[in-house]
């Protein structure tokens, strides 16, 4: 089963997650960050990770996650593949820097290249705005949660 961990405040990070689970079809399991147990991801064989870039690093409730999860975990899931999905502002790389950083220490293996969506929302009005993600950007989404998925159903990850 695919993990598909998601957090959002504005709704970008939430429809890149939707569009990949909607993609990945019956192999997958698509859940918000903050209802993430450890057991949860345990039950994973694979882990797709969305989440917002906010002020240059991964929104809060996402690193809470990771908080919660990371040590009952470690030295329990080395190897397994993930990837990243990070909807931006500007960059994005701030917040997927700090989730490699993190996953590091779990041993994942990086399985597809980091997907940042950048929105460029650069004002206050527009940062705090709901984001409506055209179907043109959800289309990266998609290929990965459906290539994600079918490599763990195939055994290649």
């Amino acid at each position: 089963m695919l993990a598909i961990v998601w957090h959002s405040r504005t709704g970008a990070a939430r429809a890149m997650a939707q569009a990949a689970f909607e993609a990945a079809g019956e192999g997958a399991r698509l859940i918000a960050a903050e209802a993430v147990s450890a057991e949860d991801l345990l039950a994973a064989r694979g882990y797709l990770f969305a989440c917002p870039e906010n002020l240059g690093t991964m929104s809060g409730a996402m690193k809470e996650m990771f908080d919660r999860c990371y040590y009952p975990l470690l030295g329990m899931v080395e190897g397994r593949p993930y990837a990243t999905m990070i909807a931006a502002g500007s960059d994005g790389h701030g917040a997927l820097a700090q989730l490699d950083r993190i996953v590091t220490g779990w041993r994942l293996r990086r399985v597809a290249e980091p997907l940042i969506l950048n929105l460029a929302a650069q004002t206050p009005d527009a940062i705090l705005a709901p984001k409506i993600v055209s179907e043109e950007q959800l289309g990266p989404c998609r290929a990965l949660g459906a290539g994600l998925a079918e490599g763990l159903a195939q055994g290649i990850f």
